[in-house]
């Protein structure tokens, strides 16, 4: 007996939702983009079990499923995420100074 695999979308990705022109995000907590998730993979090397631990809302389920769309959309995800960090550095940058980091440099220390 042959058993044919679904391969649509949710199959793949059961706990991951990618509406039309917006991020893929975890289904159950629609506000974790799996963009945060892998940045979390990327700057810190966590593994899904670290990823859970500090994301205690996350299942690892819901790691695994997130890890494996970035590995199918690696493109799409590295481009979001380098976006966010532009918009970031953006804003970052028409912000003045903390009254903090001015002292600190009226100190010559930064």
């Amino acid at each position: 007996m042959h058993m044919k695999i679904s391969t649509t979308p949710d199959a793949r990705y059961a706990h991951i939702e990618k509406p039309p022109g917006d991020s893929a995000r975890l289904k159950n907590t629609p506000r974790m983009r799996v963009s945060m998730i892998i940045s979390a993979y990327l700057a810190h090397g966590y593994s899904p079990e670290e990823m859970c631990r500090q994301f205690p809302h996350m299942s690892l389920s819901e790691a695994y499923s997130a890890m494996a769309y970035y590995f199918d959309h690696q493109e799409e995800i590295d481009e979001e995420i380098e976006r966010e960090l532009r918009e970031y550095e953006s804003i970052r940058a028409a912000q003045p100074p903390s009254p903090i980091l001015k002292r600190l440099r009226e100190l010559g220390l930064r």
